[in-house]
């Protein structure tokens, strides 16, 4: 082909435009969007429903949870944006840079009204009866999105009422709203997948995986009723035994084993009622094992209630001053030869006190450690160690200059009759308590301070009724070395009184005067020598609910967001 045949070259096709480029963000490392005309800034990655609460607005939702993945399956947070022509679930849309949401418009309000109506269509009309009335969403979401009668004219859809999950968990198939927050706490944070969802449509059910036994027998089990937001999963301990609204909560810790899982000791009068979880990143997160649930039974059966004096047939119920007198006395006569039992379960302050009181007092520069005996562990957060102050003791022992035994010395020497004086703070014992009782029977002298009445209690000349934790402000250190304020619920019941007020008394008795009114004053005077106790902050670190007076209890509800103070404090029940 000549040259002169030869097609043209095409010309070079032009670039392609380039790109817009992004704005660059307004606040860089974060993303500001607006809510409702508000601006929102937040790290990115925040959830929305999150995100948007820093500004003072709240999306309803029922399947969503902080610590658990998205299910998005509720369908009640349903918000409008500006990049989307449908609504979208605010769980589970990402927030991004200059995003534009609407959670007030008329088509997310319907959107939310229709859930509702969905979700009531076929739910029983039993608040009356139910343990979640009170504390409960569907409650509150129907009061403030709702509102309307039901439509519906034929009868309801039926399921199990009376579910028996496992020993802990009872589950009424009828109120359940299918969010699988139960299924997924199970598989994701417990590592125990015991819950599934079966059936299809209206006959969809939460339910045990059939086989190994059919049952919800994880010790993480109660969590789910915590994390159910209707009354669906109930704790059969609790359940029917009183309302919410007549609960107070206060912030406590577990005393369960030395995990000190963060909890609510919510209780009315001077009863507790049950133990919640209450939110601590460092310790438990969000979570509490049944095992330390149900620890709160403790603080309300067998206790030591009255001053006993004298053992067997000369025992006589007596006056405190005549307790401090005689336990003073007794002491004084064994001076510098004192054998003393310390428990693991003592607050801080009362080891602070009664350390001081042993070294200073009595004379003594040794004490055996006592307390429950070992247990089980598991896979998350409960400890072999039953003792939730074993770090805290051992730590002031040492700043003290006290040298702690093992309890297996002490009951050689008992089993040796080289006791004379034993001076019992706590009486809970690592063996069988009638074995240790036994070998009581030669001590000449026992002073006892007992939470709970037991043979071991029952053979002191001298007992001495101590009042638990949540009968008074205190710490504990759990086993990772991090301290924790635990408030008073309710004043000590009879005649009961700290560890360290008998201590202060008895040794003020014998001459030593240690005039302590609280136990802020037995920290602030006497951790300041305890290396690992030198920097807490006890006013700064109290938790929730601090206030000027001494009985400031919040309200209870279900996922540990207190609505707010009660005026009137502790219901004036029993004589309070």
């Amino acid at each position: 082909m000549s040259e002169e045949n030869k097609p043209a070259a095409a010309a070079p096709a032009p670039p392609a435009p380039a790109r817009p480029t992004a704005p660059p963000p307004k606040n860089p490392g974060f993303v500001t969007f607006s809510v409702d005309g508000k601006e929102v800034i937040a790290k990115p990655g925040t959830n929305m429903i999150d995100a948007v609460k820093t500004v003072g607005t709240d999306i309803p939702y029922y399947c969503y949870h902080p610590r658990l993945s998205v299910a998005a399956n509720c369908r009640m947070c349903m918000v409008e944006v500006n990049n989307g022509a449908k609504l979208v679930p605010a769980c589970q849309t990402a927030i991004a840079e200059g995003q534009k949401v609407v959670t007030n418009s008329v088509k997310v309000k319907e959107q939310q009204r229709a859930v509702m109506e969905f979700l009531l269509l076929n739910h029983p009309v039993d608040c009356s009866i139910c343990d979640q009335a009170g504390e409960c969403k569907l409650q509150d979401y129907y009061m403030r999105y709702d509102h309307k009668p039901s439509r519906l004219t034929g009868s309801k859809v039926l399921r199990n009422k009376r579910k028996v999950l496992g020993p802990l968990v009872v589950l009424d198939q009828e109120r359940c709203v299918l969010c699988t927050r139960c299924v997924r706490f199970m598989d994701e944070v417990a590592k125990e997948p015991q819950l599934g969802v079966f059936g299809r449509g209206s006959h969809e059910r939460i339910d045990v995986f059939p086989g190994m036994g059919a049952a919800l027998t994880s010790n993480y089990s109660g969590n789910t009723v915590d994390i159910c937001p209707v009354g669906a999963l109930l704790n059969r301990e609790f359940r029917f035994r009183a309302r919410a609204w007549f609960l107070s909560a206060a912030p406590s810790v577990c005393t369960g084993c030395s995990r000190g899982c963060s909890t609510y000791a919510d209780f009315m009068g001077q009863e507790t009622y049950r133990y919640r979880p209450r939110e601590n990143d460092a310790i438990n997160k969000s979570w509490l094992c049944d095992q330390g649930r149900l620890t709160y039974k403790e603080l309300n059966q067998n206790r030591a209630l009255n001053v006993v004096l004298g053992r067997g047939q000369d025992a006589r119920e007596a006056t405190r001053a005549e307790a401090v007198k005689y336990a003073a006395l007794k002491l004084k006569a064994h001076v510098n030869n004192v054998h003393v039992l310390v428990s693991a379960v003592a607050s801080n302050e009362d080891v602070l006190a009664s350390m001081t009181f042993v070294r200073d007092t009595l004379g003594m520069k040794t004490v055996y450690l006592s307390g429950r005996p070992q247990g089980d562990a598991d896979h998350f957060l409960m400890q072999a160690d039953k003792n939730p102050n074993r770090r805290g003791l051992t730590d002031i022992a040492a700043a003290l200059g006290i040298a702690v035994k093992p309890f297996a010395e002490l009951t050689q020497a008992l089993d040796a009759n080289h006791v004379k004086a034993l001076y019992a703070i706590g009486t809970q014992v690592p063996e069988d308590a009638t074995v240790f009782s036994n070998r009581l029977a030669n001590v000449d002298v026992f002073i006892a301070q007992t939470v709970h009445e037991n043979p071991i209690a029952r053979l002191s000349h001298a007992l001495l009724p101590a009042s638990t934790h949540v009968e008074d402000e205190g710490t504990f250190t759990q086993e990772a070395g991090i301290t924790q304020r635990f408030r008073r619920a309710y004043p000590p019941k009879g005649e009961s009184s700290p560890h360290w007020k008998w201590a202060a008394e008895i040794s003020t008795e014998m001459g030593t005067a240690m005039a302590f009114s609280n136990s802020r004053e037995v920290f602030k005077t006497l951790a300041s020598n305890v290396p690992s106790l030198a920097n807490y902050a006890w006013d700064k670190e109290a938790p929730m609910n601090q206030r000027r007076t001494p009985l400031s209890p919040l309200a209870a509800s279900a996922d540990g967001r207190p609505p707010g103070y009660r005026e009137g404090g502790v219901p004036r029940v029993r004589g309070i």
